[in-house]
């Protein structure tokens, strides 16, 4: 495991959330934070390359946190940018680590080709289940909706992703996903 680009993953994302002009707000840093776990998690069930899983975690939202207006092709700008860090630290899977981030969303119809790809696709949309706060606070304070809009945001938001699960995550979730959603009412 590349501890060195990890670490530096870890301390850049931080830092790009903290500031001021991420319209997330710290929110973003704590789904992240569950993107990587769950990645990690299936990576190991499903006998993925954990070290590309768990780079491509940390950075699959990486331009939508930079700049907001880059949120709408958020992935394919991530890819490049990815890329660009990547570059860096001379590292060998660049281009799974970029499929990866390319691949995330299950709103985009990507075909995803790699089981890495998978892992942090359904990563990234189980890790709602771990961040209901975050979603709430993006319903509430960065939207501004009332309080039945907003249960209505959430549920949705959560209902979408686990639609989008891969067909094996959805039973590897299936109690995790009911639960939250009997808390959200």
């Amino acid at each position: 495991m590349r501890s060195d680009i990890i670490d530096f993953l870890q301390n850049e994302i931080r830092e790009r959330c903290e500031k001021e002009t991420n319209f997330f707000g710290m929110g973003c840093y704590y789904h992240i934070q569950a993107v990587v776990k769950n990645a990690a998690f299936l990576a190991e069930k499903y006998g993925a390359d954990v070290e590309v899983v768990t780079i491509a975690a940390w950075l699959h939202d990486i331009a939508s946190i930079t700049d907001y207006s880059l949120y709408d092709d958020h992935h394919i700008y991530g890819a490049q940018m990815s890329e660009e860090i990547l570059d860096r630290f001379d590292y060998d899977k660049i281009e799974l680590v970029k499929k990866c981030v390319l691949n995330h969303r299950g709103s985009k119809p990507n075909v995803k080709r790699s089981i890495e790809e998978i892992c942090v696709a359904d990563a990234d949309a189980v890790s709602h289940f771990d961040s209901v706060p975050s979603l709430l606070y993006l319903a509430y304070v960065k939207r501004k909706l009332g309080i039945a809009e907003g249960i209505e945001f959430v549920r949705s938001k959560l209902e979408r992703s686990f639609n989008k699960l891969s067909e094996k995550s959805k039973r590897l979730y299936a109690d995790k996903y009911s639960e939250v959603m009997r808390v959200i009412g």
